[in-house]
């Protein structure tokens, strides 16, 4: 059963936190493994590589654009959400890059689990934050809003997104390889059964602790009640 949670807005913080750092870290993983990256983190590195700054940077800069675009299209502020989505996975992105073990395997077999994992650290990561219901990323934003003004079918609007994407960060130089075709055709799945698992998992945390505080609760009436009479 998928809860429409509402209110516990610092249990599904946290939810929404842990998940962010999931996916960056797959995020990560997958640059390093250097057998292909998602389209738009072939964007950016390539901007890295051609203009310098970092690649957590570059992927803030163009998350405000593209929240800056769906904005204009839907004519609507964006959720606090995606704002939080944006910054938060940018600045991530650096601080794992920073860490003096994430580098590049010299054989093909260790690219090869690097990748791997990458995939599902990226895709569970994924399925953590959108469990927590608290808002679309930039792309997710942008994603919607031209479904919502075109009258597209989501898959062909987001494949519409990523082949332009992953066209202009490989004209940039950055890193296309045949894992790019594999992460195109497997992290769609992947997320299909991670999402309802990560869901489920929120639900349960979530209605544990409210459970909890409701125990709470009643247990300090009781005693409250005791010592009245």
């Amino acid at each position: 059963m998928v809860l429409k949670n509402k209110g516990q807005i610092g249990p599904r913080f946290l939810v929404y936190l842990i998940g962010l750092l999931v996916m960056s870290l797959g995020i990560v993983l997958l640059i390093m493994a250097d057998i292909g990256a998602t389209p738009w983190d072939v964007l950016h590195v390539g901007l890295y590589y051609q203009l310098g700054l970092t690649i957590g940077s570059w992927s803030i800069v163009v998350g405000i654009l593209i929240l800056t675009i769906a904005a204009l299209i839907l004519k609507e502020f964006p959720q606090v959400g995606a704002f939080l989505n944006m910054v938060l996975i940018g600045l991530f992105i650096d601080l794992y890059l920073l860490l003096p073990f994430m580098h590049t395997p010299n054989a093909w077999g260790g690219k090869i689990a690097m990748f791997s994992f990458g995939i599902v650290t990226y895709c569970y990561g994924m399925g953590l934050y959108i469990s927590a219901q608290l808002g679309a990323g930039p792309r997710d934003s942008l994603m919607i809003a031209l479904t919502a003004k075109t009258g597209w079918k989501v898959r062909n609007v987001r494949a519409l997104m990523e082949v332009i994407v992953l066209v202009i960060g490989w004209q940039l130089g950055g890193p296309v390889f045949w894992g790019t075709v594999v992460l195109s055709l497997l992290v769609g799945p992947i997320v299909g059964v991670a999402l309802p698992q990560c869901q489920a998992l929120t639900d349960r945390f979530l209605a544990k602790l409210k459970d909890d505080r409701e125990i709470y609760i009643n247990r300090m009436l009781k005693e409250k009640n005791r010592g009245a009479s």
